[in-house]
């Protein structure tokens, strides 16, 4: 029978900025620790002994966690992990406490807004070459099999992630990856509608024409037209 793995302790903190380094410190240990969804973190005067901080400070990482929606603290229990912490990434998991799925669709596509407007103008400026055959690639086979199909779903967000690739800035990425993980169960084929936003289907050549002519004003203006239909979907559908 092979040895029982060591586990993995939590490594003490240096004594100056403490507070500021409590919660990068357990999330390494979380990582480390492999710990998923449902396990039951150290106990608080675990943490306080092994951290070399206060209970206040202990507290105050975890009601962070807590609003992040990542851990839940149950009375007489302990504190639970709810979602899976990467000590490699720099973001968190998102949650959102929506009233319906309506609510939570047109809340998160007014985020998606901002991000993807920037995220199709700075593509605009820093396409490179290589850039530019890469997303044509996509948007040529997310035509192909729209019109095969009818939809491209697969296809159109590969289309996105190839813009996202030319503004070399990795968080564009990385933000729209954890948003569609987040809501990913109606971000696939939403309100059960495989046809969700096929109106938008002609603006992507004509976004992918502005970022080649580096006009970032209109990778702006189609990035918009894509979104706004896909904001009148969501409100048809949801009656």
């Amino acid at each position: 029978m092979p040895p029982t793995a060591a586990r993995p302790t939590i490594a003490p903190l240096p004594p100056l900025d403490r507070a500021s380094q409590v919660l990068d410190s357990l999330v390494t240990y979380i990582d480390g620790a492999a710990l998923a969804p449902g396990d039951r973190l150290p106990a608080e005067r675990e943490l306080m002994a092994a951290l070399g901080v206060g209970r206040s400070t202990v507290r105050e990482v975890i009601r962070h966690f807590q609003a992040l929606g990542v851990m839940e603290t149950r009375k007489g229990s302990g504190t639970y992990l709810l979602k899976p912490i990467n000590a490699a990434t720099i973001h968190m998991p998102l949650s959102l406490d929506a009233a319906s799925l309506r609510d939570a669709l047109l809340q998160t596509l007014e985020v998606r807004r901002g991000i993807e407007c920037e995220a199709c103008m700075v593509a605009a400026r820093r396409r490179t070459a290589e850039d530019i055959a890469i997303i044509e690639a996509k948007l040529d086979e997310m035509e192909r099999v729209h019109h095969l199909k009818g939809t491209a779903g697969e296809e159109d967000l590969a289309f996105h992630l190839a813009i996202y690739d030319a503004t070399h800035n990795p968080l564009f990425r990385q933000l729209l990856e954890q948003m569609r993980e987040a809501f990913e169960r109606f971000w696939d084929k939403p309100f059960d509608r495989p046809d969700f936003a096929r109106r938008s289907f002609p603006f992507h050549r004509r976004l992918f024409n502005a970022i080649v002519a580096q006009d970032t004003e209109a990778a702006r203006l189609e990035t918009l037209k894509i979104l706004d239909i896909v904001e009148e979907d969501i409100k048809d559908m949801a009656g």
